[in-house]
Parts: C-alpha cells; structure tokens; sequence
C-alpha cells in the first residue's frame, strides 16, 4: 500500500490549489474572518515541509508537525528550519507512522503462539509460490479434490483479496502435494535419528474402487520432549496373493526407506491368520541386524480391541432374532411419517424423555449394542405402538426385553473397555490389563447366572478369552507395574481371576517377575554401550588423541580420575528398578493422570527405568490408529482418482496425517454411515 505522500490525490501544499489559486480557509471556532493573502505565495522547497503543515493560529503563522501536532515557530520563507529537524529526527510517533506504513505492503497478521498463522513471515511480501504451499497443504490435511484449486468463484475471492494472486491448475497442486510431502519427509527422518525405540501398528485396506489392496503401517514413539507421538509411515500396495511374506517384505522394505529398523520393539496387527506368519518373516529379518528386546518377547502385540470384538460377536449370536426385531421394529416406524408420527404420539403419552432411536450397522458390534441400550428404554412404548398398529408384529415380548437387558450390561463393561484401550493420543499399555480383568470378571458372573441364557452366551465368550489370554500376555503385565499407581499391586490382583489355579496365577506372577528383571538388565547393558560409544566418539575427536606417536603422559589426578570413573561404572546393589519397586504407592491428586507425564518428571531419579517405561508406554495395543486412516483412504481414491499414482496417494495420505500434527489442525469430522438416527418429534 503507498504511503499517504505518494497517492495520486495529494493535497495541494498550503497556499495553492490545483489552478494556482489562492484556496478558501476554513473559518475558525471563533468565526474570524481568515486572513487574505495577496498575490502568489512562494512555493516552499525544504524537504522539512513534508512532515510539517503551515497554519495560523490567532494571526500567527505556526509550523506544526503532521505525526504529534507539536507546534513551531516559523519565521517564512528562507527562514532556519534547524530546530523543526531536530524535533522531527526524535519524533517518537513519525517512527511508528513509518513503521506501519512499511508493513503495510505485507501481510499484516502476525502469528501467535496459539492459533496464529504458522505460514506468515514478519517482513516478508506476498508470494504465489506460498500461496501454492498453502492450497496444497489445505487440500491433503482437509482431503479436499485437486479440482478445488479451479473454482472459478474461489479464485475470484482470492484475486480479490489479493491482485498478485495469480490462477494455476489441478496439475500443478499434484506436484505441489508431492514436493511438500518429500519435503516433510527428510524433517520427519530427522526427528525418527533422534527415537529410541519405534513401535509400529498396520493393517490391510480395499479400495472399493480398485481391485488392489493397501497396507498402512503407522509408528508410535516417544519424543525428547516426553510427548506421545504417532506419524503414518507409509501407505502402499500389498501385490497378491496376500502372504505373510508379502506382507513383512512390505514392512520391512518401509522400515529400510525410513532407516528405522534397528529401532522396532513391537508390531501391533489383527487377528488375520497371515499376520502370524508375516511376524515370524519380520522377527526374522530384524534379528539379523539388531537383538529384539526381551528376544522378541513382546514384538508380537494382538490388537485386543479385536478379540474383544470376537468375544462380543460370539455373545451376540445367541440373541440374533431380537436383535433383528429391534432393528426391523425400528425401521418399521421410521417407514413413513405417518408411522413415525404415531409412534410419537405414544411415546408423548408414556411421558418417556428420550428423542431418538438408532438403525445399527450389523457389522459393528458397539453399532448394535448402542441399538438395543437406546430401544430398551422405549420398551413400553414398542408393546404400546403394537396395539395401535395391526400390522406391526414385530414387538420383542416382555421376556426378550429382559434378555436385551442383561445383555446390555454385559456389553456395556466391553463397550467401556473398546473405548479405553483403543486411544492413541495417551498411553494405553498400563489400561490394559485392568479392562481384560474386568471382561473376565463379567463373564465368570454370566457363567454363574440363574438365567440358563445367559450361560449359554457366556461359555463362548469364556472360550475364547482363555484362547487369547490364557497365556501370560507379559505387555499388559510389564506395563502396568510400570504404572506408578499400581506396581505388582495391579498383577496380584488380577491374576487370580484371569487364571483357573492359584499354581497357575503365581507361576504367571513369577514369570512377570523374571522377564521385567531380565527387560531391565537389558537396557542397562544398552545404555552401558552408549555411554561407551560416546566416550570413544569423544577420543577419536580429540585431535591430540589421534597422534599415535606422541607419548601420553598421565597425571595423578588423570589417574585418580580412571579409579573414580570405574567405580561410578558399576552398577549399585541396589537397582532403580529394585527402588522403584520398594516405595510406596504414587497417588495422584485429581483424576486425570497420564503414566508417561509421572516417567517424564522422575527421569533424573530414574535414568534408564525411566527410558525403559516410555518405550513400554509408547506400544499402542489395537490397531485403531491404523484403521483411522482408512476413512481418508475412501475418500482419497474416490471414484475419480482411481487412477492415482502410488506416490500420489502415498503423498496425500501421509502427508494430510504430517501436516495435521505439524500444524495442530483437527481432521473434519466425515459422516460414517454406519448408525441412522431417528430424531422423535414431540
């Protein structure tokens, strides 16, 4: 924006107007007549009039500056302006007038440290080329269509808001969408140099508009700053047929490009028969580079939301005819309005508050549970609706209700539980056995029920608990003595109810016991090499130390020094974990407690404990996090993308999952269809 000196429509300087006349003057707040000059004034040619006006105040003539107001003495034309220089050389809001007035030709936001805008440069004019940085990163993190950047009317906006924006095209975003994601790439790889451990959750996906599948592989760690962090890796095609081979050679060809597979502790996946076998090729190929942790002990994590989901699945094909009532009664009702209204009615008349009812989705477990908990409590209105309606016969019977009842309060405990452990934006590992407890807990008191029902669903589910948890499942263990709230406190409770004997229970306790001891030695001895890794970094450095022919002389205090440093070298009688171990409980103050923040504040009492915790605490335990990324897999090879490349689908994937976290941007909620709410208007 020009400064008020170089617009077109400048005023005349005082004294003429634009035809080299004597302008009229306005009259003062005391209706004076002004004073009449005769003849042309001569122009004043000092540079110094550009920041002061000439006016007369009670016939005095005055110079006043144009910024503060302050007023001068002036003697006319020739006289000594020294002292009006002076005044405008210190002028305080000049400076400031001048300051804006550059500004002015950038962008005039400035970002904050919380939600400015990341992409504004103080000092920096107007680029296309970050325009083009913004609109593709828009597109990848909001999944937008590359055509968006061809909207006539958008652009018109933008043109409006800025002449030097200039128009490009859907091709030019693509490449966009690619660079950036290279880019971000290379600063992710160096923040992946500086991570310990990694540990890593995958799945497979179908696009329903291509006859490919793809895999998503999503690693979980924790950064310097103690956060909980996880990034999409990669998002490619898996060739058939689909092996466990092909699928660790995937993996592992992902954990190559990344330089990451020296760094894997654990591997999250489903229950899919090919992911034993893909596990066992991958334990495989690490093995020859690096030593697994505990020797693999916990590489292979089962993603328990699931088995949970196997369990539940077992329990609901027991009451599979009134889940079909409830489910066709609702979609009776919402038929037509005049249906719909009728069953208002009745439902207004039984003074019931609830507004909605919900069509499931069969395929979703949790989708069908929240079905029946929300028809069971229009249950009077259901068997009073019948009456009204002859057509209507698929009303549940008083003693199907009670059925749906109790099966409520058996899903709502695995419902709880889905939603605890399937988090992945805070540590998960240390929940996990107390929500397998209480599953078990809940299906020994099924087991045990007067209703020959209730037994009858729960013996499945028993089944198949025992054959995902009977054995010792040592992540869920480990992780929660690592809790400090808890320690072995959580495992000798639990134990007991997980497993058939007290022998059984004590040995598993035993064996929690052994392998953390063993898990801690492990990474003592790991930060043993480091610490001997940098100090021979440190020789090798020091340029005197690569003289081979120099004699070292070694002082007293050198010597002192070695007998200290070797002394400090071996370890104390008594561990951190051993310590740890031995005090007390830690209660927390308020509800809200994180595991990791309570590590993060102890690392310096707990050096290697604490490192060792957060690589347990970063092991994300269901596949959640993986699956998520599925619903932008849908929408990004759409219909009119299937003709994608690999790397433009990988670049837009990733890439939209990078920015979202580099930016703190929130995905846009997406309508699933998987539920139909049914608004009742009364």
């Amino acid at each position: 924006m020009a400064s008020p000196s170089d617009r077109s429509d400048k005023q005349p300087e005082t004294g003429t107007n634009q035809n080299n006349q004597q302008p009229e003057t306005d009259t003062n707040q005391n209706n004076e007549q002004p004073n009449t000059v005769v003849g042309r004034k001569r122009k004043k040619t000092s540079t110094i009039w550009e920041d002061f006006d000439e006016e007369t105040k009670e016939g005095v003539k005055k110079a006043v500056c144009k910024y503060c107001k302050s007023e001068y003495a002036t003697g006319g034309s020739g006289a000594s302006t020294s002292h009006m220089r002076r005044h405008i050389a210190a002028c305080l809001k000049k400076k400031m007038h001048e300051s804006t007035q550059k500004k002015q030709a950038t962008i005039p936001f400035q970002p904050s440290k919380s939600g400015g805008n990341p992409f504004i440069t103080p000092g920096a004019r107007y680029s296309n080329e970050k325009m083009r940085e913004i609109l593709a990163t828009a597109i990848m993190v909001h999944e937008y269509p590359f055509s968006v950047v061809e909207d006539d009317i958008l652009m018109w906006a933008f043109e409006y808001a800025n002449p030097d924006f200039r128009k490009f095209f859907r091709k030019t975003t693509s490449s966009d969408c690619v660079a950036l994601f290279e880019n971000e790439k290379k600063e992710l790889k160096k923040l992946l140099e500086s991570v310990s451990k990694i540990s890593l959750t995958t799945d497979m996906w179908k696009s329903s508009h291509q006859v490919v599948e793809y895999m998503v592989i999503t690693g979980h760690f924790i950064d310097a700053g103690w956060n909980l962090q996880k990034r999409v890796l990669s998002f490619v095609k898996v060739p058939a047929p689909r092996r466990g081979i092909d699928v660790a050679d995937a993996i592992y060809k992902c954990l190559k490009s990344w330089g990451i597979e020296n760094k894997v502790f654990s591997v999250s996946v489903d229950n899919a028969s090919y992911n034993d076998s893909c596990l066992r090729y991958l334990k495989d190929y690490l093995s020859l580079s690096s030593k697994l942790i505990l020797d693999g002990s916990l590489f292979h994590v089962r993603c328990c939301a699931h088995i949970l989901n196997l369990l539940v699945q077992d329990g609901l094909s027991k009451i599979k005819d009134i889940i079909f009532n409830v489910r066709e009664s609702v979609k009776y009702i919402n038929h037509n309005e005049a249906r719909l209204k009728a069953f208002c009615d009745v439902v207004e008349q039984r003074g019931l508050k609830e507004r909605k009812l919900i069509i499931d989705c069969p395929t979703r477990w949790n989708s069908t549970f929240n079905m029946l908990s929300i028809a069971l409590k229009f249950k009077i209105a259901f068997a009073a609706y019948k009456e009204r309606e002859p057509h209507y016969d698929l009303a549940p019977s008083p003693e199907e209700w009670n059925k749906v009842e109790k099966v409520c309060k058996l899903l709502e405990v695995f419902n709880r539980a889905t939603h605890v452990i399937s988090g992945s934006e805070y540590p998960t590992a240390n929940l996990y056995l107390s929500e397998v407890w209480k599953v078990k807990q809940i299906l020994d008191n099924a087991d045990e029920d007067a209703d020959l029902f209730m037994r009858e669903m729960a013996n499945p589910m028993k089944i198949k608990f025992d054959k995902y948890w009977g054995e010792c499942n040592l992540l869920m263990s480990i992780a929660s003595v690592l809790d400090p709230r808890c320690k072995f406190h959580m495992v000798r409770i639990c134990f007991p109810t997980l497993y058939k004997s007290k022998e059984v229970a004590d040995a598993n306790i035993k064996k929690v016991k052994c392998s953390l001891e063993q898990l801690y030695d492990e990474y003592v001895a790991l930060s043993l090499e480091e610490s001997s890794a940098t100090a021979n970094l440190d020789s090798t450095s020091n340029p005197s130390s690569s003289q081979a022919n120099v004699a070292v002389v070694r002082t007293g205090f050198d010597e002192i020094m070695s007998i200290i440093q070797e002394n400090e070298a071996i370890p104390p009688k008594k561990s951190e974990l051993q310590d740890y171990l031995d005090e007390g409980l830690y209660v927390p103050n308020s509800t809200s407690f994180c595991a990791l923040d309570w590590w993060r504040n102890n690392s310096m009492k707990y050096k290697i404990l604490s490192k060792m915790a957060a690589d347990i605490l970063a092991i994300p335990i269901s596949t959640v996090a993986s699956e998520s990324t599925f619903s932008a897999g849908g929408r990004v090879i759409d219909e009119r993308r299937t003709k994608l490349s690999e790397d433009s689908v990988e670049a837009l994937i990733c890439g939209a999952d990078w920015f979202r976290h580099k930016y703190n941007v929130k995905k846009k909620l997406q309508v699933e269809k998987e539920e139909t709410h049914i608004i009742l208007k009364i």
